[in-house]
């Protein structure tokens, strides 16, 4: 159980999904702990998955793998960047877990043959996790996100649940709810109306917001923050502008400045023990943000951009967070480019040489992760001409497999090599499954199962890797089933590659490059270093994809 008097920071999200809830949190957590305060944040999601590791990214975004491989929403990763540390098992939470528990209790008879029914039993459990989490941490404050929108029917019972430690908790819980205020074209005037109606709504549940973020594309005007005090019962200093920004990570910095964060602490009845040490941050934001620092363009090559009309860049999160940590730190500007890989395969020889061929103004390419098959000649056709072209590449997971199964085709000449992912009878499975993964598959087990989390390598001296770290043993995280297949390793390294990152059995390959001799910066890792990356600390192996990015561009 938490310690009797712990803080209970509730934040929940009104009129429609991505009005910034995990920024709000992620931005609230940083504050408080800045300020002086063990603090722990926790992401509730309301479906019915037990994780996020079976969704389709296209609809749901990037999955985040914890240190433990728990595999979790990406708002997990928003919270360890601006956090600054790792994030455990109980800071997540999904119904498909709650529901699970209760169950196999049921199952167990642990509730002594009693009627199990969603109130009290669900919410209890819900409670019950929110508690553990708290102490777990030995935080003094938790910051507690509630996925999805007021007035849907799947988070009904978090809200509950969070109603119930108000009440048994008067002075220790607070509501926080992020809203969205349009700024209709055909109008020309902010509406506060669809904020007041969420706020009725939540006023239904028996919970009233004490302080409400305003979230629109213009900053809050006095007239407005009046009508939304007196509509949604809210004193008119809890009512927080939060217009548009260019950087999520200024979010804290312009909260700082409206005294947000000392407010919740005098609502919480919490004394003020100093201000937020802000300056580190502030120097980052202010590298990041700077639009007069010279740009340097990168190319990711990927294929869960699939959503209508729209791209979802959120399929790549923690890559293109990464990317602007390191560039920030170079004092450089990372221009994106999403380039769908699929693009990349279509039409006739001519036709697709030509799609190809104008990867050559891009400085740095990256192949990020993905499943399946579509896609994969046309990702394969990219890190060859990254290759041939001295473009520095950068492959992540996937990426390195298919950097491998280039190499084996282009420069070995073995015909047909591929993974045994998509290929089953490849004359040459240069990527094959994992021996304890196949059982899994053949009792199509998927969820939860692959070699999942923290793994540790061993570094070669004099390789790029080696030099980027400067040290010999790292650990980083991993979400796959399939690896290079051993039986190739010797073979591939006569032939010129370098695996410079090895398990510390020396059997799974863990790092692939070619040497500087051949190639500026060709580099692949079979772990995620992106899901590692800090605004403050910059992962090494995409700083140095950028400084050889930086060194294209300069003999441009």
């Amino acid at each position: 159980m938490a310690k009797e008097g712990h803080k209970y920071i509730f934040v929940l999200g009104g009129v429609m999904s991505g009005v910034g809830k995990g920024v709000v949190t992620s931005s609230v957590g940083l504050l408080l702990q800045q300020k002086g305060y063990p603090v722990n944040l926790v992401k509730v999601d309301p479906y019915l998955n037990v994780d996020a590791g079976t969704m389709n990214p296209t609809e749901h975004g990037e999955v985040f793998v914890l240190r433990s491989g728990l595999e979790t929403d990406q708002d997990m990763g928003n919270y360890e960047r601006f956090l600054g540390r790792d994030l455990t098992n109980e800071d997540y939470m999904t119904s498909g877990m709650v529901y699970q528990s209760v169950i196999a209790r049921e199952r167990a008879l642990g509730y002594n043959g009693k009627f199990v029914e969603a109130i009290p039993h669900v919410r209890d459990e819900i409670i019950k996790r929110m508690e553990a989490a708290a102490e777990y941490n030995g935080s003094r404050i938790s910051v507690i996100e509630i996925g999805g929108t007021i007035g849907d029917f799947q988070n009904a019972l978090f809200i509950e649940a969070a109603r119930v430690l108000k009440m048994q908790h008067p002075d220790d819980v607070l509501f926080v709810m992020v809203s969205y205020l349009p700024v209709p074209g055909t109008i020309g005037e902010m509406k506060t109306k669809p904020t007041q109606t969420a706020v009725r709504d939540l006023n239904s549940y028996g919970v009233q917001p004490d302080f409400l973020i305003a979230r629109s594309t213009h900053s809050l005007d006095e007239k407005r923050k009046e009508k939304l005090a007196v509509w949604c019962n809210i004193r008119k200093q809890h009512v927080i502008s939060a217009p548009d920004i260019t950087s999520i990570y200024e979010a804290p910095l312009n909260f700082e400045k409206d005294r947000f964060g000392d407010m919740l602490l005098d609502a919480l009845h919490l004394p003020k023990k100093r201000k937020a040490s802000l300056a580190a941050w502030n120097a980052f934001v202010k590298a990041a943000t700077n639009r007069k620092i010279p740009e340097i363009n990168v190319a990711i090559v990927g294929k869960y951009f699939d959503t209508g009309d729209f791209v979802l860049a959120d399929a790549y999160l923690s890559v293109i967070e990464a990317i602007k940590f390191s560039a920030a730190k170079l004092s450089r500007r990372a221009n994106i480019t999403w380039i769908n890989s699929k693009e990349l395969e279509q039409g006739g020889p001519k036709s697709i040489a030509k799609s190809v061929a104008k990867l050559k103004k891009y400085h740095g390419i990256i192949v990020p992760g993905g499943f399946g098959e579509s896609g994969i000649e046309g990702k394969l056709k990219a890190i060859r001409f990254a290759r041939e072209h001295k473009i520095p590449y950068l492959g992540l997971c996937y990426g390195m497999q298919l950097m491998v199964i280039e190499y084996a085709r282009n420069v070995l000449a073995l015909k047909g090599a591929h993974t045994a992912e998509v290929a089953k009878n490849t004359p040459h499975p240069i990527v094959d499954v994992m021996l304890e993964q196949k059982k899994h598959l053949a009792d199509n087990k998927y969820g939860g199962t692959m070699r999942l989390g923290a793994y540790p390598a061993y570094l070669k001296k004099g390789t790029m890797a080696r030099a980027a770290y400067k040290k010999e043993l790292v650990e980083e995280r991993h979400r796959h089933r399939y690896e290079i297949n051993p039986t190739y390793v010797k073979r591939l390294e006569a032939a010129g590659l370098v695996f410079s990152g090895t398990s510390p059995d020396g059997v799974l390959m863990e790092i692939a490059e070619l040497p500087r001799s051949a190639h500026p910066f060709m580099l692949g890792t079979q772990f995620h270093p992106e899901f590692q990356a800090r605004p403050l600390s910059p992962h090494p192996l995409f700083t140095e994809f950028l400084r050889a990015a930086i060194s294209r561009k300069r003999k441009k």
